[in-house]
């Protein structure tokens, strides 16, 4: 796998402590960022599509994006959040590249790093840590507001601690299986970096160096999807980011996206996440 360090932009969206008696559960929670925990007291449970798993002090877990969880809580508990995502600008979203470990044990001054995330970054711990009043709109713009009028020295040094704490899942993780196909991964890889473009069909036959016809099968062969239900996905996922993260109409994300009929792109978004675009703003 062909990364530079050069290409890893994660963004903070917030990052704080929280406090739970029994009522740290949340059912399906779904959010286009990478969550990030470091538990200090108590215990807890994130159900995820692999099964349960308990949480434990001095111990670090990492939730996916776009991975359906549920959170269990039924004592006292207390943990460290990081919500991260990376740059939509960015041409290559490195985090899909790696199968992370859910838990990792903590090092003796992982702890100390999100304490001082958290000294340098006030402005962006969640007044509730309830996913279904936190992961909204104007909750979010706020902190990116702030989060871009901070100092540079401080946003260097959160983008450093956030690698830091990223390297040491990096450090236990496993890339994702390669496909076996190299022409069918150049097409991959040229779909997500023009997701802001058309992507004709005729175009990843091309790149592939093969006929349309047989591009498509060899194209779901690998990923068990056709290359437009691909397209489509990956289109939906950069909306609901841009949705949360961008204070841009709706139509004007539709057409970010190269979709010409809005219409059309309300009815996929729907069909992809079970609710409108106006409701997933007002949701998350």
């Amino acid at each position: 796998m062909n990364l530079q360090v050069e290409q890893l932009h994660p963004l903070v969206l917030s990052v704080g402590l929280a406090i739970h008696n029994a009522d740290w559960n949340w059912k399906n929670v779904n959010s286009p960022f990478t969550r990030l925990y470091y538990v200090t007291e108590g215990t807890a449970q994130i159900e995820l599509p692999d099964g349960i798993h308990t949480l434990h002090p001095n111990h670090m877990y990492f939730v996916p994006a776009f991975t359906v969880h549920t959170n269990i809580c039924s004592s006292h508990f207390v943990h460290y959040y990081l919500h991260i995502y990376e740059d939509h600008y960015s041409e290559n979203d490195w985090l899909e590249h790696w199968k992370f470990p859910v838990e990792i044990e903590a090092a003796p001054f992982d702890l100390a790093l999100f304490q001082r995330l958290c000294e340098i970054n006030p402005h962006m711990t969640l007044q509730k840590s309830d996913s279904t009043t936190y992961d909204n709109n104007p909750t979010l713009m706020r902190n990116l507001l702030k989060n871009r009028q901070r100092a540079f020295c401080d946003k260097v040094e959160s983008r450093g601690i956030v690698l830091q704490l990223l390297s040491h899942f990096l450090k236990h993780a496993q890339p994702k299986i390669e496909m076996e196909d190299n022409r069918i991964a150049k097409t991959v890889m040229y779909i997500r970096k023009h997701l802001n473009e058309s992507i004709e069909l005729e175009k990843l036959a091309e790149i592939s160096c093969l006929s349309k016809d047989h591009f498509i099968r060899l194209f779901k062969k690998e990923l068990g999807n056709t290359p437009l239900q691909y397209i489509n996905q990956k289109k939906i996922e950069k909306a609901q980011l841009l949705l949360i993260t961008e204070d841009l109409a709706v139509k004007e994300i539709a057409f970010q996206l190269a979709f010409e009929d809005y219409s059309y792109f309300n009815r996929l978004f729907k069909k992809i996440t079970g609710v409108t675009p106006q409701e997933y703003r007002r949701l998350y």
